[in-house]
């Protein structure tokens, strides 16, 4: 997990590039402290999300971290200073969830350093590209701590109860090999690439039905957090309420035509 020093007033702790065609490019701008997860950063990232969640113009998102690092974990410095009643209302947690709920597809695209809360922020996306050198895990039980942003939930969701469980109670940490083999990321690239393949992979999402990707992802979560019967159900009615879609009707004509569809998001 990272020392933080707090944002100078030439850092945004968030780096909001332009904007390639139907994909947002989200850059968490704290390099000399490994992207620590500052408040003011969180905060920057939280407002980001708000603001893309309701522009029909963004499709796809990818989110990375400038330098060596995705994020290193938390600011320690803030957190020396914190109490739990200080995290009482704060909404410090609004990021992840933020992330987690987004509506459009989300891939993080990972280099160097991804612990703590930056591993917790990667799982809330959809899709993880890993630089050959990333290196994941969940230390927080070497500052007496567990973690706190979807770590113990998410995690064994994934990998498994076991691996998990060594993640968090002896802060094993991972190397982007392992990683993938365990599906916890889709692919590995070296260093050079990791940021160009996951914009190749949101311009091929972003290329897509927009309405059936919402409709997808939600259903995705649905398979995470509802009993089977249940997630089966939600797909059904997502499947249906489709049907009553242009675009439907539009991707249809396109196929049976032999011919790119010309998605209009409605």
């Amino acid at each position: 997990m990272a020392q933080g020093q707090g944002a100078g007033p030439a850092d945004e702790p968030v780096l909001l590039e332009a904007r390639r065609g139907a994909v947002l490019e989200l850059t968490l701008n704290r390099p000399k402290v490994l992207n620590a997860l500052s408040f003011a950063l969180l905060g920057a990232l939280s407002d980001a999300f708000g603001r893309a969640a309701g522009d029909e113009a963004v499709r796809a998102v990818v989110v990375t971290g400038a330098g060596r690092a995705f994020a290193a974990g938390a600011d320690i410095q803030e957190l020396s200073r914190v109490t739990a009643g200080d995290f009482l209302g704060t909404g410090v947690f609004d990021a992840w969830e933020r992330v987690a709920s987004f509506p459009k597809p989300v891939i993080a695209a990972v280099n160097g350093f991804c612990l703590g809360g930056g591993m917790e922020l990667a799982m809330s996306c959809d899709m993880i590209i890993a630089a050959e050198e990333a290196v994941f895990g969940q230390p927080e039980i070497l500052l007496g701590l567990i973690p706190g942003a979807g770590g113990t939930q998410r995690l064994p969701r994934v990998v498994g109860k076991y691996i998990a469980s060594e993640m968090v109670f002896a802060g094993r940490r991972l190397s982007a090999q392992e990683a993938e083999r365990l599906g916890l990321v889709n692919r590995v690239v070296p260093a050079a690439q990791v940021v160009e393949v996951a914009r190749e992979l949101a311009d091929r999402i972003a290329a897509q039905a927009p309405l059936a990707a919402r409709q997808a992802k939600a259903a995705l979560r649905a398979a995470f957090e509802s009993p089977l019967a249940q997630g089966l159900e939600a797909e059904r009615q997502r499947f249906y309420a489709l049907f009553g879609t242009e675009d439907q009707r539009e991707g249809t004509r396109a196929f049976l035509d032999k011919r790119d569809a010309q998605w209009k998001g409605r």
